[in-house]
């Protein structure tokens, strides 16, 4: 017998023992899971279709193992932009071994483990609300600490956020737009991180310019094509 379900926005044709890799599922391995969105269930040629799901039916299965899919790299290039942007993903599987297909609201031989919420407040709510007692009492000192001081906080952490990556020298700035690949939007950027003239974006070592990579918009290629023209500019 086979059966056709639908997990994680995806549709699987499956039989008794087979492996499956589906989208991540909450549970642990060796748990049993079950899945009720059937569409359809048959063996050989007879063939019972669901609408959208087969009433009664239901699919179990055990968490073999919790993993990753391959990285799928998502690349995007602008032409005439110098604009690249790279992107790696890894989503999370869940290996399950199809155990029973079950049909006609038939029980399965092993219950699906219980949520972990749920099993916790089954057997210890006095010792959740104990939990809640110590966190609040926890609480208290820090709360009191906070009115005393939220200023200082604030100012601390507002200091932290806007740091920028260089020191601005002085005098007046260079119109960085005149560099090409440079808008208004990325010399706005620039300046904010203390970048303002032509003499800084020549200087710029390798390892400013990975700096920058990293903490901005900006590809290092990018910025390696501003730091030449930067260095013909500086020279005027």
């Amino acid at each position: 017998m086979f059966a056709v379900i639908k997990t994680g926005g995806k549709q699987y044709r499956v039989a008794a023992n087979d492996l499956l890799k589906i989208e991540k599922l909450e549970a642990k391995v060796g748990d049993i899971v079950e899945i009720g969105n059937v569409l359809a269930h048959g063996e050989g040629e007879n063939v019972t279709f669901g609408a959208p799901f087969v009433d009664g039916a239901l699919v179990t299965a055990e968490v073999v193992e919790q993993g990753k899919n391959r990285t799928v790299i998502a690349f995007k290039k602008r032409r005439r932009q110098n604009s690249r942007r790279k992107i790696g993903h890894r989503q999370l599987l869940t290996t399950v071994r199809i155990a029973e297909i079950l049909l006609g609201g038939a029980k399965p031989s092993k219950k699906a483990a219980a949520k972990p919420e749920a099993k916790a407040e089954a057997k210890a709510p006095e010792a959740k609300a104990e939990v809640a007692a110590e966190a609040k009492a926890e609480a208290a000192p820090n709360e009191a600490k906070a009115k005393k001081e939220p200023k200082a906080e604030a100012a601390s952490g507002e200091e932290a956020k806007a740091a920028p990556l260089f020191k601005a020298p002085k005098g007046e700035p260079d119109d960085l737009t005149v560099i090409k690949g440079i808008g208004p939007v990325a010399a706005k950027d620039l300046a904010e991180q203390g970048i303002v003239t032509f003499a800084q974006l020549a200087k710029l070592s390798d390892k400013d310019v990975a700096k920058i990579d990293e903490h901005m918009p900006f590809s290092a290629d990018q910025i390696k094509d501003w730091r030449e023209q930067a260095k013909e500019l500086a020279k005027k």
